[in-house]
């Protein structure tokens, strides 16, 4: 099997063909990438998807901004057992939502780059760096990024963030960020569910870490 490079996550749309990971992670116009959805050990139990466009935000566009990490992919149906499917109908997907509150708990599924490796998962309580949500949990290596940050609420699960943000994620293993979600997150995956043009996104700059 290939390397992989991130993780991402499925979230609720219209058309059922909408995922999101960090800006950081992917670059040009995303033809070419492909997102392989329950990956574990090798084995790919939903398929591989292939990814036929992506939406950013103007300040990640504009200047690869880390408040802005993060990518909404849209991919391409596939036949399922003869039928045309969407990747929402085949695996699910959790509601999109702007970032968590300091102290709330979110679950962090996430796959650290290489192949043939096994999903980790923390569950954490969110804390505030600056205008970064964070999280202290160590497993959390390069490949992680993108991996979506999920809070339970009473109307389900959410998606409240991805690792990314400052530092791309973070420079230490023990901590991770997130950009924080906002009004203008939604906008792009509204954006993105309404047809809009795919952007081409800049190639990612360096994370700053020592």
């Amino acid at each position: 099997s290939s390397v992989h490079t991130c993780t991402a996550s499925v979230f609720a749309s219209a058309a059922g063909d909408l995922a999101i990971t960090a800006a950081h992670c992917i670059w040009g116009t995303g033809v070419g990438w492909q997102f392989v959805p329950g990956y574990d050990n090798g084995a790919e139990p939903f398929g591989t998807w292939n990814v036929v466009g992506l939406f950013a935000a103007p300040a990640w566009l504009r200047s690869t901004a880390a408040p802005s990490d993060y990518v909404i992919m849209r991919v391409a149906p596939r036949g399922v057992g003869g039928k045309e499917q969407t990747l929402q109908e085949v695996v699910g997907a959790n509601a999109l939502a702007a970032a968590p509150a300091d102290g709330a708990t979110v679950s962090v599924p996430a796959y650290a780059i290489g192949r043939n490796d096994r999903p980790v998962t923390c569950t954490v309580r969110v804390s505030f760096q600056g205008v970064y949500p964070a999280f202290r949990c160590t497993p959390y290596a390069d490949g992680t990024s993108g991996a979506p940050w999920l809070e339970n609420t009473p109307a389900g699960t959410t998606v409240v963030g991805v690792i990314g943000g400052l530092q791309l994620g973070g420079c230490s293993s023990s901590t991770s960020y997130s950009a924080p979600f906002d009004a203008t997150t939604l906008a792009v995956a509204a954006s993105a569910a309404t047809g809009s043009p795919p952007s081409s996104l800049p190639h990612p700059p360096s994370d700053g870490c020592p």
